[in-house]
């Protein structure tokens, strides 16, 4: 979430901002400022009232040492009544607090300076694109009726085990999906991310602590029971290893990376366009996060970039970068840039990977500390990226590399696979 002391001292410099975003957040930065000041006032009268209730309990020792205690006896009454008042203020101070912090996860982060205004996906900018469109031969087909012909994934199979959104990959499919899983994991590894296994399910303090809660509630699954989530995207539990630490300057940047299966319950999501493999409720993805020294995240996620595009080059697959418009980027990001692949079979584009900078955001929310070489604690930045999400790039290798003979397997993948074609 935002710092409060920032928003204090540049509230129109945060709603100028926020309206890059189409919000109004005039009324929701007052509130938070109005509590701000109510809670530092009652925090200032705490610490009188502990001050001199700590002054009256030295005052009534040297009474009691000196024999006087008919005085002493009054000022018990006095320290009595200001333990109680102590008492009452701690709570009022513990009420504004929550609601402060309530009332600040409300408030999306600011977009950076570079972020461009916009309401849509249509307002995005097209900052890159590669790769040669293929042509198709006659009687190409989408991928979902691919999957059929070939019978490497069942959807059928899926809604009757589970739901619908949840497939059942096979044979050859399911051995392309591994092998997508283990090229991805490996090239990420190479680059420096260590590679994590991190749980399925987080609790609500660390869907808080990357900002998907409050704002993405009505999109996870939640086991009541337990107070459990199934977790959208590995960044969730690999970001909250590094909740309420505080990292020497040494250490940065720490560079991770995680293959998990996410669930989102996507709802009211219909149509041509989530068609097949387009749009699902259990998809598999590898995920690289990092870490960084608040003066070098940028430069770093002009690196995370560069490290994506080169998985697309070796897979071969025609795609572009656009840098997301305020209105279409995602709720705790500063900066976010989206690949897109494009399906040939289906004339359009797909993303992909979302490679985001999150700045502060995240760290405040998770207390995500390092302690610089002055000996001074600040907040790190954070970034996280898809490499890759594996339910689009599926496709685009399924209709892209199709031939009337079948499915040809990228050459980089083919050392996964154990075979060059699905026939």
């Amino acid at each position: 979430m935002l710092q409060i002391a920032f928003i204090r001292e540049n509230q129109e410099k945060v709603i100028q901002a926020l309206a890059k975003r189409n919000i109004d957040a005039r009324e929701m930065v007052a509130n938070a400022v109005a509590l701000d000041e109510k809670r530092r006032a009652t925090q200032v009268e705490l610490d009188t009232v502990l001050a001199e209730s700590n002054k009256l309990s030295k005052d009534i020792g040297e009474l009691m040492k000196s024999g006087e205690k008919a005085k002493a006896e009054i000022l018990k009454e006095k320290s009595t009544q200001l333990r109680e008042k102590g008492k009452e203020l701690s709570e009022a101070l513990n009420i504004v607090s929550e609601e402060l912090t309530l009332e600040l996860y409300k408030l999306p982060n600011t977009p950076a300076d570079i972020v461009p205004h916009g309401k849509t996906a249509d307002d995005n900018e097209n900052v890159f694109q590669e790769g040669e469109i293929p042509v198709l031969h006659e009687g190409a087909l989408p991928h979902w009726e691919l999957i059929k012909k070939y019978d490497i994934i069942d959807f059928e199979l899926g809604t009757k085990i589970t739901a619908p959104g949840f497939p059942v990959y096979k044979g050859k499919g399911a051995k392309l999906q591994r092998a997508l899983i283990s090229y991805f994991l490996d090239k990420n590894t190479e680059a420096g991310y260590q590679e994590v296994q991190v749980p399925h399910l987080v609790n609500e303090a660390s869907a808080y602590g990357t900002g998907q809660l409050p704002d993405k509630d009505g999109q996870m699954y939640h086991d009541a029971k337990d107070d459990l989530y199934l977790i959208p995207t590995a960044e969730v539990p690999v970001t909250n290893i590094y909740r309420d630490v505080i990292l020497q300057e040494s250490e940065l940047p720490v560079l991770a990376t995680g293959y998990t299966p996410c669930f989102r319950r996507e709802a009211g999501s219909w149509g041509a366009h989530v068609r097949g493999l387009n749009r699902l409720h259990q998809f598999d993805k590898v995920e690289i996060v990092r870490i960084e020294h608040p003066e070098k995240s940028h430069e770093a996620l002009d690196g995370m970039v560069e490290h994506v595009k080169g998985l697309l080059k070796e897979l071969k697959l025609p795609y572009r970068i656009l840098r997301l418009c305020g209105g279409d980027m995602g709720f705790a990001s500063a900066l976010t840039y989206d690949f897109e692949v494009f399906s040939t079979a289906q004339d359009r584009w797909l993303e992909i990977s979302s490679v985001s900078n999150f700045e502060t955001f995240q760290a405040n929310r998770l207390k995500l500390r390092f302690k610089g070489k002055d000996g001074k604690t600040q907040l790190v930045h954070t970034l996280n990226g898809s490499s890759l999400a594996l339910p689009r790039v599926l496709a685009g290798i399924l209709e892209n590399y199709q031939t009337p003979e079948g499915i040809v397997i990228p050459e980089v993948l083919r050392k996964y696979t154990g075979f060059d074609i699905i026939d």
